[in-house]
């Protein structure tokens, strides 16, 4: 049964979602303008925000204050989970501190409406200018370059690398394995694709992620790294035993482009798609 993705807008193309991420370097001010937009679907959500995380990974600084123009926006409820979790998981690995404003008149009676009480959201603000003065009034956590001390060792990775000549399969465990920065993807992927590259050849690849973890600090870099990887050095890949968070990352990730993860509960499910995936190719050779 061919699977359907969501669909994305016309406003969370790359070019129109670039105007509604503004970075004031000076500031240290991430600015999200939503004024206006409408999140229908979780493609929509995750579009917008794989466009944020991009953004800020070519500054090379992970830590920004945000500023969020909440005017007159909508999100669907088929968009909810997909853009709370994307925004929950950018502000607790990225924010410095938030703001939030809105100039409709529906916000500017709440907010006069709820001063002085236990309602009252610090964060909220009726205009642009005080938005800002506030996130001006925090202190910065940012600090020097932090040089990333690697968590893994070429050995151990190696020794987790095997390949089946027979059936053309490269078996990869990352069984247990937590990608806590950019150094330990970059480091991980190296070595895996070094003997890969010694075979001089490409693979059906098979990936254990049972109890693997992607943590948001490392998610835009291994995204890009699998992405190089597929392109590459597979033939087509399927994961198994993916742990329920990472495989709802995956999955949110994977909406945005139109794409199906390949993710399967055992070994056993996941060879079956791999040997489906050969008979596949096979017939349109």
């Amino acid at each position: 049964m061919k699977q359907t993705f969501p669909p994305i807008g016309p406003d969370f193309t790359g070019d129109k979602l670039d105007t509604r991420i503004i970075l004031h370097e000076a500031l240290m001010i991430c600015e999200l303008v939503y004024e206006g937009l409408y999140f229908h679907t979780s493609g929509d959500a995750n579009a917008f925000f794989d466009r944020v995380e991009e953004r800020l990974a070519e500054t090379g600084e992970p830590l920004w204050f945000f500023l969020v123009n909440s005017t007159d926006y909508r999100i669907d409820g088929d968009a909810w989970f997909a853009f709370t979790k994307r925004g929950t998981d950018m502000k607790e690995y990225h924010a410095m501190g938030l703001a939030h404003y809105d100039m409709s008149d529906f916000n500017i009676t709440h907010v006069a409406k709820t001063r002085g009480t236990d309602q009252h959201d610090p964060t909220n603000f009726t205009s642009r200018d005080d938005a800002v003065a506030y996130l001006k009034s925090l202190p910065s956590k940012r600090r020097e370059r932090i040089f990333r001390s690697p968590n893994y060792q070429k050995p151990e990775i190696v020794k987790r690398v095997h390949f089946d000549r027979a059936q053309q399969i490269c078996e990869i465990d990352l069984h247990g394995i937590s990608f806590e920065h950019s150094r330990d993807v970059n480091d991980i992927f190296n070595w895996i694709e070094e003997l890969i590259r010694q075979t001089r050849q490409p693979w059906w690849v098979l990936w254990n992620y049972n109890d693997t973890r992607i943590q948001s600090a490392a998610w835009v870099q291994y995204d890009a790294r699998a992405r190089q990887f597929r392109e590459t050095c597979a033939l087509g890949a399927v994961r198994f035993a993916v742990g329920s968070e990472t495989e709802t990352d995956i999955r949110l990730r994977h909406e945005s482009r139109g794409t199906r993860p390949n993710i399967r509960n055992t070994r056993d499910e996941a060879l079956a798609r791999l040997a489906e995936m050969q008979a596949e190719a096979a017939q349109s050779a």
